[in-house]
């Protein structure tokens, strides 16, 4: 099998989440090819033994490919269930219904009239009170809170449902006392970084405290993965600007905002998100019900072409899939149909030029330069270098109109993070003493690949450090 060759001008990355339906090599070998770039990891039921199973294999096929995606593990966070029920408990509307933090309050001389069922989360009966909504399974049932006492919360059924087994809920707007980083989240995390890990999303992040106890994590491991943090409830979306500050990324996650969050609400919301990432130069990924009926059907609807056409309109860095590709009858289609739909998309011109609203520091005035100089040139590339990756973030946060940026790295976990960014292409080269030599390396190599052809241009934005000194500049070359 020849490896087709990827367009570098699909500026939006590719996320696939894997399950069932891609952790085959086959199917890897498939995905990786077509141009995916991130693989996601969703540790909420995963075991340790097939996470590390799966890595293994994500990298022996990467390598086998010559084409090395980033992985991103998404922890599981805070969260509160129903305990375990014998049958499902059909709720009918009006009924009166318990939830029990105590295994066994539910038992008592009421129990025949008032059923109940247990929540995992003990000082649930502190934090909410009478008036709140409660949501069970993705929103399908809604529940009033009626009352409360040391053990139980008394509610009345608004939307009536099935209620099965650990069901996930939903408080909209109740601040919950939870720990953002879990013991579970420890085990699993610990997992992957020790086998190399490039990104951790961090679920239900409520405010820029929840972030860095990841961050102080990460760096006692002296790991350098990168934080995603995921907004998906009311108290992320209060505290925006201040968890996008100390994040490397955020995740639009639309599943639980739309549960969280009235449903007229969530493009406002998702603008709003994507605006706040790139005035302050992080990258944004657009998650959930992409393409949702691909699970089932082998095209998508209209609507949803729309809907992965308005992610790529507003110039995010990602969009992802979930459903379509952990337990789907498509996967290979559905990724296929992110990349056609992001090409045609990004074939028209930007109604408005994004970048961060706030310039700091010198060396991001030099890549403004190189930028304004690379959209001034219509069929130009940008060429940059990075030891940690800040030339590159810093190149994709200014959102060139058309060139792609090619950005070299001599670190393996750079390289497989620069994946992540829009419009970035990487490429993992050593860098030479002589910052003129490591210029025309890369442009070796890119001449062997086929990037760049005789007479293009190049601007090109370095940070080469050179006789223990950083040397910053722009140049504009012509390739011979």
């Amino acid at each position: 099998m020849t490896i087709p060759p990827i367009n570098v001008f699909r500026r939006t990355k590719i996320i696939f989440t894997l399950g069932p339906a891609t952790e085959s090599e086959e199917m890897l070998e498939k995905l990786i090819r077509s141009g995916a770039d991130v693989i996601r990891l969703n540790m909420a039921h995963a075991k340790h033994e097939w996470t590390r199973k799966v890595i293994r294999r994500i990298r022996a096929v990467s390598a086998r490919v010559g084409r090395d995606v980033a992985i991103m593990m998404d922890i599981k966070g805070p969260e509160i269930r129903t305990g375990d029920v014998e049958a499902p408990i059909e709720l009918k509307p009006g009924e009166i219904f318990d939830f029990t933090v105590k295994p066994g309050s539910g038992d008592g001389e009421n129990a025949e009239e008032i059923r109940s069922v247990d929540v995992n989360y003990r000082d649930l009966v502190n934090d909410i009170k009478v008036g709140d909504t409660v949501l069970v399974d993705s929103g399908l049932i809604r529940l009033e809170v009626l009352s409360k006492d040391d053990v139980r919360i008394r509610c009345r059924v608004l939307v009536p449902g099935a209620l099965s087994s650990r069901r996930h809920i939903n408080l909209p707007g109740v601040k919950v006392n939870l720990p953002a980083f879990t013991e579970k989240d420890r085990g699993d995390t610990e997992v992957g970084l020790e086998e190399g890990l490039d990104y951790i999303a961090l679920s239900f992040v409520r405010e820029a405290a929840d972030v860095e106890l990841l961050r102080a994590f990460l760096a006692d491991k002296k790991s350098k993965v990168r934080i995603i943090s995921k907004i998906e409830d009311q108290s992320g979306i209060a505290n925006l600007d201040e968890i996008v500050r100390v994040s490397d990324a955020v995740m639009v996650a639309r599943g639980d905002l739309g549960i969280e969050c009235p449903f007229e609400e969530l493009p406002v919301i998702q603008r709003r998100i994507v605006n706040a990432c790139i005035s302050q130069g992080r990258a944004v990924i657009i998650a959930t019900h992409m393409l949702e009926s691909m699970i089932t059907q082998p095209v998508p609807t209209r609507a949803e072409i729309t809907d992965v056409a308005n992610a790529v309109y507003e110039q995010s860095d990602c969009v992802m899939l979930s459903g379509e590709t952990t337990i789907g009858k498509y996967p290979y289609e559905a990724v296929q149909m992110l990349d056609k739909i992001a090409r045609r998309i990004e074939q028209e011109k930007p109604e408005e030029l994004r970048s961060p609203s706030v310039f700091t520091g010198d060396r991001m005035q030099v890549l403004h330069s190189a930028v304004v100089l690379a959209n001034q040139l219509p069929h130009s590339k940008l060429l940059t270098f990075t030891r940690h990756g800040f030339m590159a973030n810093g190149l994709a946060a200014l959102r060139p109109v058309h060139s792609p940026i090619l950005a070299f790295t001599p670190a393996p976990e750079v390289f497989r993070q620069l994946r992540l960014l829009r419009a970035v292409e990487p490429f993992l080269m050593p860098f030479s003493s002589d910052p003129d030599a490591t210029i025309e390396n890369a442009i070796t190599v890119l001449k062997r690949a086929g990037t760049i052809q005789v007479g293009d241009k190049l601007i090109v934005a370095t940070d080469i450090v050179s006789q223990d000194r950083v040397v910053d500049s722009v140049q504009l070359r012509t390739v011979r």
